[in-house]
């Protein structure tokens, strides 16, 4: 009995295994993308199982290899910017598909997340959404496509720099917008110091941008309490569907006609990388940097902050000086105001000295013989100390003492803050795909850069960093993402 047991055991084990190895058969599909109309081949079209993640994208052939352990019937699922989306069903042993796209521009089919966080075609929102998908952003005629926000609807951009420049909705601007949020990859990207973003400092490559969705209007039921006027989203370009190494080198003048400066040379180059294996583990990486230089504060007209208007003068004509773009000037004094104010100080603490002082000078001496007298004279010995007081004294009894605002020389901007802007930075990430459903994200972002910021006065950030570091879970339903912002303000003032 024991020898029948053990082998209707073994049989039993055996058949599991081979079910199980039965039901983690893998099976690749594979074949050729073309364009119907010109019959060539197509890179990059994403190719997907309907309702899984899984998913890859054609090479620079057309070709694809999709490989998966989903049982057949299933659904493959076809999508390019710009061509109409195709379905199509595998079933048996089907290995070989082939698949022809047409071109299409259908407005309103774009699928969007932000207006209640499920995706919906742009029509369907509940909402007003403006979105950048890839077909725009390949068209822009800007230097980056953070610079196209300002052609969305209803969307102003306060710019401060090159490389920092705020975003808003709905009024109430501010060169610092705290009520405006703005997320990366599901991370919020404001920097914790300042309780603002900084612009794209530590924002996408252009080269991994895949769409940017802005929902005007309140929005912190959905994105918390920043969202008073409204929100970003910015999405980078998932590996499995986006693969290969691209890279773009930009370059221009500014600067043009600019008697300061002369024409200066911009610089910006970025470098994107994306592989994934068996369909099941991905890495991707981001390179950028650029460098130009920036907006100079070179107006140094004199202003009257009384009269709220310029005035004529400069720093050798106008004790009051108070030029624009001049630091440490702001502040002005009456010297009469002045020379009132230390002599009721002198009254105060020396009443004999102060009375000895006035009988001097209404005696009909000159100022040298003042001073001569007190420094021979025994009898004047115990004014000595009190000489400093003498000329101010001494001034106001004879009306010589102007009623004449004054201010101390300040600081050409010009002098304080580095205009030679630049922006690097950097990003990895590693995707890995537990089932058909369910994908593991680790994701780390850093950037740095020197800026100039304008609040209630002007801000230079120089080797400003801030790195956001996140790890995620997502499936066709949940997410489950925790991440960490670190920012250093380098040699900002």
């Amino acid at each position: 009995m024991s020898k029948t047991f053990t082998k209707a055991a073994f049989t039993l084990l055996l058949l599991c295994f081979t079910v199980f190895g039965a039901q983690a058969q893998s099976v690749t599909i594979s074949g050729t993308v073309t364009d119907k109309a010109t019959n060539t081949a197509m890179p990059g079209v994403g190719i997907t199982i309907k309702g899984k993640t899984a998913g890859t994208s054609t090479n620079a052939n057309g070709k694809y290899a999709l490989t998966t352990t989903e049982k057949t019937p299933f659904t493959i699922v076809v999508t390019y910017v710009g061509y109409t989306t195709v379905e199509r069903e595998i079933s048996g042993t089907t290995t070989n598909v082939d698949f022809q796209l047409e071109s299409a521009t259908i407005l309103g089919q774009e699928v969007v997340v932000s207006a209640s966080r499920t995706p919906e075609r742009i029509l369907e929102s509940p909402v007003s959404i403006e979105r950048m998908g890839q077909a725009t952003l390949k068209e822009l005629p800007v230097p980056s496509f953070y610079d196209a926000l300002t052609n969305m609807k209803g969307v102003e951009v306060s710019a401060q720099s090159l490389t920092f420049k705020s975003v808003n909705t709905r009024g109430f601007n501010s060169n610092g917008n705290t009520r405006f949020n703005q997320y990366v990859d599901g991370m919020d990207n404001q920097a914790p110091g300042l309780n603002f973003s900084v612009g794209n400092i530590i924002g996408l490559n252009d080269l991994d941008v895949d769409n940017v969705e802005l929902l005007p209007g309140a929005s912190s039921a959905l994105y918390g309490a920043g969202g008073i006027n409204g929100t970003m989203l910015m999405n980078s370009k998932n590996p499995f569907a986006y693969q290969g190494v691209s890279f773009q080198l930009k370059t221009g003048v500014n600067h043009v006609n600019d008697d300061n400066t002369g024409n200066q040379e911009y610089k910006q180059f970025d470098v994107r990388m994306a592989k994934a294996w068996n369909n099941r583990f991905a890495l991707k990486g981001t390179f950028s940097f650029l460098q130009a230089k920036d907006w100079q504060a070179s107006n140094y007209d004199n202003f009257d902050r009384n009269a709220r208007t310029f005035k004529a003068g400069n720093r050798q004509s106008d004790p009051n000086y108070d030029g624009i773009n001049v630091y440490g000037d702001e502040t002005n004094i009456n010297l009469r105001t002045v020379a009132l104010g230390l002599t009721d100080g002198f009254r105060s603490a020396s009443p004999a000295g102060f009375a000895a002082f006035n009988q001097l000078i209404g005696s009909g001496l000159t100022y040298p013989q003042i001073v001569g007298a007190v420094n021979t004279n025994p009898a004047f010995a115990a004014l000595r100390p009190a000489l400093p007081f003498l000329p101010v004294l001494y001034s106001l009894n004879k009306g010589t003492t102007p009623s004449q605002d004054v201010s101390r020389t300040g600081y050409n901007e010009v002098n304080l803050v580095d205009y030679d802007t630049q922006s690097l930075k950097a990003s990895g990430a590693a995707h890995y795909k537990i089932s058909s459903t369910v994908e593991a994200i680790a994701h780390a972002s850093w950037g740095t850069g020197t800026s100039v910021y304008t609040g209630s006065d002007r801000y230079s950030l120089k080797n400003f960093s801030i790195g956001q570091y996140k790890l995620e879970l997502k499936g066709e339903d949940f997410f489950l993402r925790g991440y960490n912002t670190q920012e250093r303000s380098g040699d900002s003032y």
